[in-house]
């Protein structure tokens, strides 16, 4: 295998997290195997550019029996641990192991440089050797391994339950291992400072000042099921009383391991025939001064139980409240027109509406425009190829998706629809955006008509 210097290696994996071409396609071109290539990724994931800088680093027998550990501990592969412990070579892992399997601890002990001398041992050397693998040596080094296996799986512990392992939670964990393993030992193995472990300590005993806005906060996160992440829980806990910082909120979050939930690709549906049937009036214009001033709307496509199902909703740019929304197991033209019938039920004759679409064949029918210039509805249809002049519906497909469809369960396509109108019911009246100054879409246009 051809030898790589530092700078073709880095470009080898920028190339990849780029995410323009493929692990294979890039190993291929640079006449390289996969899997080397995919050893580089993971060094650099965990030391970043400095890991390709060429130096030599010599294991003790310690050294190598705490790396031969850690991975037993933590079921990593070899080449994982290599990674994680910046190793050239998966290899070397491998002979470490072999050789502790086969021969002992005295086989990792590193070997001398040079030509080995001509003289042989004597006999207080060989004893002093066999005194040095004592029973007392052995003792100490099982001592030594059941300390770090009693601290791992504590550790371990707290990581799934948080994500994440603070140096309290290090201090809070030699704290109970006091009394069975020296104090010492175990700050060493956690990494923290004696006078940070016994700082810790006596802070264990002091109330929790943040206790009760860590209950709000739970409940908030609960109520909403997860849909809420630190922002809109700030806007929440301002609206229950509890004036916080968002920093702070994020923090504690963080400590009460809740995440909120990661948003899902949208479905790119096909959008028919390109026409120019009407322009572009809204030209990314997202602000409306009042309800029923700009509407947006567009159809997305759901796959349950090996059906298709297609929604169309309607949507008032003024506070992102769905006016309302059909449901059908085909795309035809009557899905729309009868989410059209339902949605101007909500206009009066004063109201001048604008209605926003992309170029879907739907939106292009005669049967669409007329229902709409009978109405004095002015049209507006998204450029070719362009997302963003319609990314406000998107914008809501990908909500919806990631906080309804990908985490809940459906018993059968009824009991979907049921809760479907459960959770726009939920969007419309008690989901807050900040940009509604905290408030839902409901309670924004009901607070600006009282205010009116």
């Amino acid at each position: 295998m051809a030898k790589f210097s530092s700078d073709e290696k880095l470009q080898a994996v920028i190339r990849y997290q780029n995410g323009s071409e493929s692990l294979k396609s890039i190993a291929k071109s640079i006449g390289l195997h996969h899997s080397v290539l995919l050893h580089w990724i993971k060094l650099f994931e965990h030391h970043g550019e400095e890991v390709f800088k060429k130096r030599y680093t010599p294991y003790s027998v310690q050294d190598k029996l705490d790396i031969l550990n850690h991975m037993n501990e933590y079921g990593l592969s070899v080449r994982e641990t290599a990674a994680v412990f910046n190793i050239a070579s998966h290899s070397t892992i491998l002979s470490w192991q072999r050789s502790l399997e086969l021969r002992g601890i005295d086989a990792l002990q590193p070997k001398e440089k040079g030509r080995p001398s001509m003289k042989k041992d004597s006999k207080e050397q060989k004893n002093q050797t066999l005194a040095e693998g004592s029973v007392e040596a052995l003792q100490a080094e099982v001592e030594r391994l059941r300390m770090e296996n009693a601290y791992f799986k504590k550790v371990e512990c707290l990581s799934s339950k948080q994500g994440k392992i603070t140096k309290k939670d290090k201090a809070q964990v030699v704290y109970e291992l006091r009394n069975e393993f020296s104090v010492k030992a175990l700050l060493q193995l956690a990494d923290i400072p004696r006078s940070t472990y016994y700082y810790m300590v006596k802070t264990f005993s002091m109330p929790d000042k943040d206790a009760e806005l860590k209950d709000v906060i739970q409940a908030i996160y609960k109520e909403h099921q997860g849909r809420y992440g630190y922002r809109r829980i700030r806007e929440e806990l301002v609206n229950r009383g509890h004036h916080v910082n968002h920093k702070k909120v994020q923090r504690l979050m963080k400590v009460l391991g809740l995440k909120c939930l990661i948003r899902m690709k949208k479905y790119r549906s096909y959008k028919g025939e390109v026409g120019k049937i009407a322009p572009n009036i809204l030209e990314r214009d997202f602000n409306a001064e009042k309800p029923n001033e700009k509407w947006v709307t567009d159809i997305t496509e759901f796959k349950l139980f090996g059906e298709k199902l297609y929604l169309s909703p309607m949507l008032d740019l003024y506070n992102g409240e769905i006016i309302t929304y059909t449901i059908g197991s085909r795309p035809v033209y009557s899905l729309i027109s009868k989410m059209l019938d339902q949605a101007f039920k909500y206009l009066t004759d004063k109201d001048e509406l604008l209605i926003h679409s992309d170029q879907g064949w739907h939106y292009q029918m005669k049967q669409y425009r007329h229902a709409l210039e009978k109405r004095g509805i002015k049209q507006s249809m998204s450029r070719k190829g362009n997302c963003y002049d319609n990314a406000v519906i998107e914008s809501f497909f990908g909500i919806m998706k990631s906080e309804f469809l990908y985490v809940n369960e459906f018993e059968s396509i009824v009991h979907f629809k049921q809760e479907l109108s459960k959770y726009i019911d939920y969007y419309n009246h008690k989901r807050i955006k900040a940009k509604l100054k905290g408030m839902s879409p409901v309670q924004y246009r009901t607070h600006a008509q009282q205010v009116a």
